[in-house]
This record gives structure tokens, sequence and C-alpha cells, in this order.
């Protein structure tokens, strides 16, 4: 079979390619970088270098396929977010239906059952929603939650000011997802493209811990027991990622989607249609990775 992958070969994409490549398929590799040619085509893939906010380059890279994965890349630099993930939906999707792809697989998000409100969430809702004025195509709409590797960026408050934190309660329940779950979840998908309908998967590792166990595990991997966990106010949180060097557009975004969160909206549905069977990497696990990351700084 042939397929093309967005998001070049990026945490979930890599997985993914390389699982499809293993089985003696031909993948087309999105990539805005031409960099990363080299790297996609050492995984026997081909690179399509350009930008998936261009239709005509999005068109022609998923001509001949026969099925696609989809995921909205992130931009730092929009100062219309929304307005960006709207124009690349409205790319995927007016390129799946000039092709004629029968198998699409996106890359959603816990949350997107809000459809708006949750920040950038509110772009893989879109695409849900676009794709669904397209019935005769056959998508599964992978919906993860936290992903694990968004904790790193707990290190530099760590060394910093000797805290974990975020704008949540330390009992606030935190579903969470490794990269590596999501993209075995997605090869499978598209390995046996025999998907009906339009229909939602969730994905979780774990999804047993609140910010108060996840600190204790984290300080304990890097040998602080006594870690700190402190909540911050929504403004705290703003003018944090201001200093960051975070657009304005992108805070408020984020904090958006942390008062989804806190207040119980975003995580919902997944309570609801929780999946019978969870990821293979634990949080125990993940936290080796946290503290090789954490020592390495």
């Amino acid at each position: 079979m042939k397929y093309a992958i967005t998001g070049s070969i990026g945490h979930i994409s890599k997985g993914i390619v390389q699982q499809l490549v293993a089985a003696g398929h031909q993948v087309t590799v999105l990539t805005t970088n031409q960099a990363r040619v080299a790297s996609i085509e050492q995984l026997g893939a081909k690179a399509a270098v350009g930008s998936v906010e261009d239709r005509d380059f999005v068109t022609r890279s998923f001509a001949g396929t026969d099925a696609v994965y989809l995921m909205i890349p992130p931009n730092v630099g929009v100062t219309h977010w929304l307005d960006y993930q709207k124009q690349v939906a409205d790319n995927y999707v007016a390129a799946v239906a000039a092709n004629n792809i029968k198998y699409v697989l996106v890359l959603s998000s816990i949350g997107a059952h809000m459809r708006k409100g949750a920040g950038p969430i509110d772009g893989p809702a879109y695409l849900e929603v676009a794709l669904q004025q397209h019935p005769a195509v056959n998508v599964v709409n992978l919906r993860p939650s936290y992903f694990y590797y968004n904790l790193f960026g707990q290190i530099g408050l760590i060394k910093h000011a000797g805290i974990a934190g975020s704008a949540q309660p330390a009992s606030q329940k935190l579903v969470l997802t490794h990269t590596a779950d999501i993209a075995d979840v997605a090869a499978a998908l598209l390995l046996k493209p025999d998907f009906k309908g339009q229909t939602v998967q969730y994905i979780a590792s774990d999804d047993t811990q609140t910010w108060e166990s996840i600190t204790k595990t984290l300080g304990n991997a890097i040998g602080k027991p006594e870690l700190p966990y402190v909540e911050f106010t929504d403004e705290q949180s703003r003018q944090g990622m201001l200093q960051a060097g975070v657009s304005a557009v992108i805070a408020e975004g984020y904090v958006e989607m942390g008062q989804a969160l806190r207040g119980g909206e975003m995580q919902a549905d997944y309570w609801q249609n929780r999946p019978q069977t969870l990821g293979k990497v634990k949080l125990a696990d993940f936290a080796k990775e946290f503290a090789g990351a954490y020592n390495a700084g």
C-alpha cells in the first residue's frame, strides 16, 4: 500500500513511518524542512518538502496514496492560531477529497468533543467536523491526552525555582499518553485499514495519576523526593509563558485549555469512553526518561 504521513518525522510520525516501511509499504512523508530529507530517506521513505499551508502541495503529496495520517503541526509564530489550524485542516480535507482517499487517520486530542473552548485542541476538533462532510471517507479520530514529553517543561522550573507546578490543583487527575503508544495504535490501524465510518478512539498510557503523584514520582526519579508542587493562577501561567517568549495568542490558548481541564470538561468524554486497553508506558517508565533529560541538561 501507499501512505502519506504528515508531521515530518516528529515524536509520533517517525514511529509510524518505521512500522509501515518495515512492513514493506511505500511511504511519503510531508516535511517543511529540507534538512530532514536525508533522515526520512534513511528510514526508507520518500520526502515531500513543502508547506501544509499550501493546498496544491498537500494535494500533490497525497496523490496515489491509499491512506493518510493527518496531524496539524504546531506553529508558534502565527498571530491567529485557530485560523492557521483551520487553513491546514481545510487543505487536508480538500486533498483527501481530490485524491479520493478512503482511509484517514487523524491525530486529534482529548477534549475535541467540546468542539470549541479548549485552546489548541479547537483546531483538531475542526478537522474532525470537516471530515464529517465527506461520509464516504473512513476516518478514525485518535484522541490521546496529555503527552508525557510535555512534562519535560518542568525541568527548568525545578532547576531554577525548586518546584514543579501548573495552573491545576495538585489533586487534578491527568490522563497521560506516551507518543510511542500513539504511534503503535496509529500504525496498527494503517497496516490493516479495515475501519469503517467515522469513529473516535481514545489513547492513554496511564490514567491513574494526579499532579501530586506525578510530582512525587518525578521528584524521586531525580533524587528530589520532597519536590513541592505549586498551583499557579491563570495569570501567573500566562505571564510565565509570555516571559519565556511564547506569543500572546499561544499563551491565551494554553490558558483556555488549562481552564477546560480544570473545569472537568476536557476529560469528561474520555471517562465516558475510556479505552479497555491502555498503552505500555506507565509514569514509572517515563520517569526514567525524565531523569535522563534532567541530568543531561
